[in-house]
């Protein structure tokens, strides 16, 4: 069985790139997947992207059963992270993790959280700043925290993104204009606990132990937020004194986390794997500040410690990945012909089957959520 594992190579393509670390990571994490999932008859090879389309033609002459899509940006810009999966659309080819659609919702942050809303499914209030002098209008009560719009990894988040008053907030909402040429996030900032509910499975969702950041020193006095500083860069202070430890919760707290992570994640229609964040408010209510379709999956990242708590290795965890991804393309992966044009038999709901170009996909109904 031959897959194949897209990841974007893009960190060189930008003269000066404020998220260079992390495009550069995913390649370690294509190689790490392909090494744990090589073995008798499977190969798994990775498949560099960079903005052309020769990619494509790569995949055309392999026709893998599966391709593991790893992509989060093109050419440096994070918006060319939904090209990937609606070009494998296109081919006919199965893959891991959100469609187009779902990855689009959650990089367009304010989109999300209008969804989210709709739902009511609990986010903190916001608004969206698209030139300098909309700053003096923004209606939120301080304290406030200020982020691009539609980027991911934490890119642009840094200690001065939160603000106490309203120089502040013009302050961070113009360098994120001139520094991302993208709408400024304005967003209530919630002190409080900040904690990860990581998803991993369709029909139903499941989830793996959840963890929780825990903020040392180099918060002290400063406002506890996972910056791209502690996220990327390792040597820094905010990345040493900020480790993700398995969540300490009572039952009930944990079961109120972790349907809210669930209501978020199937509102955008994600699927296969994901993690949302969460932020918890003194009184225990939770806020949903980010939802991750295909989240890192770095043998030392969370998602794959969070596994190797429910007693998944990282081997396990990629064939998972992997066995997840056939079955809801193929419908039945012990009974698969292999090929992507190959028939593939109709399932229930929520499977999002290709089946074939004349069928529509199954779709389960989604109810309104809403919480306490």
């Amino acid at each position: 069985m031959h897959i194949s594992i897209l990841h974007n190579c893009d960190y060189d393509s930008l003269a000066e790139d404020p998220g260079r670390e992390a495009r550069k990571d995913v390649a370690r994490v294509a190689a790490a997947l392909s090494h744990a999932l090589t073995h008798d008859e499977v190969s798994a090879e990775p498949i560099a992207v960079d903005g052309s389309l020769a990619f494509a033609e790569t995949l055309s002459r392999r026709q893998p059963v599966l391709v593991i899509n790893l992509c989060e940006s093109l050419a440096g810009d994070s918006r060319g992270e939904m090209a990937i999966p609606s070009l494998l659309e296109l081919l006919g080819l199965p893959y891991t993790g959100s469609s187009a659609l779902a990855l689009g919702l959650a990089l367009h942050k304010d989109k999300a959280k209008e969804l989210l809303a709709a739902r009511s499914v609990p986010t903190p209030p916001f608004a969206v700043v698209n030139r300098a002098e909309e700053a003096g209008s923004i209606n939120l009560p301080f304290p406030l925290i200020i982020k691009p719009v539609r980027e991911d990894a934490s890119l642009g988040v840094d200690f001065d993104s939160v603000v106490t008053d309203r120089a502040g907030l013009r302050r961070a909402a113009c360098e994120v204009l001139a520094t991302f040429r993208q709408p400024a996030l304005v967003e209530a900032y919630v002190d409080g606990r900040e904690i990860y509910v990581p998803i991993l499975g369709n029909g139903p969702h499941r989830t793996l132990p959840l963890t929780e950041i825990q903020f040392g020193k180099a918060f002290e006095e400063r406002p506890k937020i996972l910056s791209y500083r502690a996220k990327w860069e390792l040597d820094s202070p905010e990345c040493i004194d900020s480790p993700a430890a398995l969540c300490a919760l009572d039952e009930k707290a944990q079961r109120r986390l972790i349907d809210t992570a669930l209501a978020a994640f199937e509102a955008l229609d994600c699927r296969d794997y994901g993690r949302v964040d969460l932020r918890v408010s003194p009184d225990g209510r939770p806020y949903v500040i980010d939802i991750n379709p295909n989240c890192d999956l770095h043998p030392d990242a969370g998602f794959a410690k969070s596994a190797a708590a429910a007693g998944i290795d990282y081997p396990a965890l990629a064939l998972r990945l992997v066995e997840i991804a056939l079955e809801r393309s193929y419908g039945n992966s012990s009974d698969r012909r292999q090929g992507p044009r190959a028939t593939r038999r109709a399932a229930g709901p929520n499977r999002h089957l290709f089946a074939t170009r004349s069928q529509l996909r199954a779709r389960a109904h989604r109810p309104r959520a809403h919480f306490e």
